[in-house]
């Protein structure tokens, strides 16, 4: 074998493996992210140790797993609260959260705002 060929089917640097882990570990949150957060699942989805995807996602975006999929959803929630067609409870549930207030108090925790905070902000930012 050459020294080519050796090249070639060495294993990529561990940045690079580790850039990929994260983008499939968002691509799997984004696609599930009105279930329950479970680590075990999402290893277990992309075939690697959860403790290992947990150190690499946190080295690449500076943020833990369970963050991110509070970041989705609250995205998601924002979108929903400015249509204004849904209740709060309505908008947390369709976005995967069991309770009202657990909704509340993740969503503030994100933004800073509560969903009725944000909901009066973002219907008086759309009339100007």
């Amino acid at each position: 074998m050459t020294q080519q060929e050796r090249r070639v089917i060495q294993p990529p640097p561990v940045k690079a493996a580790g850039q990929t882990l994260t983008q499939a570990a968002k691509a799997y949150v984004e696609a599930h992210s009105e279930e329950k957060f479970a680590l075990q699942a999402i290893a277990d989805a992309l075939f690697v140790n959860g403790s290992y995807l947990l150190r690499v996602f946190k080295a690449n975006t500076g943020h833990t797993l369970l963050w991110y999929h509070n970041h989705i959803r609250c995205e998601r929630a924002k979108e929903l609260l400015r249509l204004r067609d849904r209740s709060i409870s309505q908008v947390g549930e369709q976005v995967g959260f069991v309770s009202s207030a657990h909704f509340s108090h993740v969503f503030k925790k994100m933004t800073g705002m509560t969903p009725t905070d944000y909901r009066l902000t973002s219907a008086t930012s759309d009339k100007w």
